[in-house]
């Protein structure tokens, strides 16, 4: 891999890791509500996804998963539907409290599976592949430097956005401790979520 090409491929990275997007808004809602090591299983779980997903389309199953109306549809109307029910969950939750955190909990392995249900992951997973790693010799060594470039991207993108939820903890208490800009911050994450549900659907 040329160096033009390594230098396009983290102009990349960064435009897709660090603009908002289902997994940074995650990220920050999960820490805002619940703490940074609350949300260190999610934060975690999606570079590993990501990567994962990247591998699969490396072997050649995301372009058939795209292929296929059927599968797409299917991946569309899993992630929307889970996205929605995110968003409803977040924009219930009122107060910093255990239990207002517990039921915002997204594990790990939701973390993971949510990477596979972003029409948009695959799309763009696929266009990295097609991109950096398909039809060259070295493929195998572009991959190795593709995989662990994205994840670290992945991993820092999504540790930024907790670690400002978390430190926004204090301020969304509020003075009175009465909750009120918790609620306005949930439903707005929630709204975000929504309109990026809404987003995948129309893809």
């Amino acid at each position: 891999m040329t160096w033009q090409e390594f230098t396009a491929l983290l102009v990349l990275a960064t435009a897709m890791s660090f603009t908002p997007g289902p997994n940074t808004t995650l990220s920050t809602a999960l820490a805002a509500n619940g703490g940074l090591r609350r949300a260190m299983p999610f934060v975690c779980a999606v570079p590993l996804g990501w990567s994962a997903l990247l591998l699969v389309c490396a072997w050649g199953l995301g372009a058939l998963v795209l292929a296929a109306p059927l599968l797409v549809w299917a991946v569309k109307a899993v992630g929307v539907a889970y996205l929605l029910w995110l968003a409803w969950k977040l924009s219930q939750a009122r107060q910093l409290s255990e239990a207002s955190a517990a039921a915002l909990k997204v594990g790990f392995w939701q973390g993971v599976a949510l990477q596979f249900v972003n029409i948009k992951a695959w799309m763009l997973a696929l266009a990295i592949v097609s991109g950096w790693v398909a039809g060259h010799a070295d493929a195998a060594q572009r991959l190795a430097i593709v995989v662990p470039t994205m994840l670290c991207f992945a991993f820092a993108s999504n540790f930024l956005y907790a670690t400002m939820g978390s430190l926004l903890r204090d301020w969304l208490r509020g003075p009175d401790g009465t909750g009120q800009r918790l609620r306005l911050f949930n439903r707005a994450m929630a709204l975000v979520l929504v309109v990026t549900a809404v987003w995948m659907a129309a893809l």
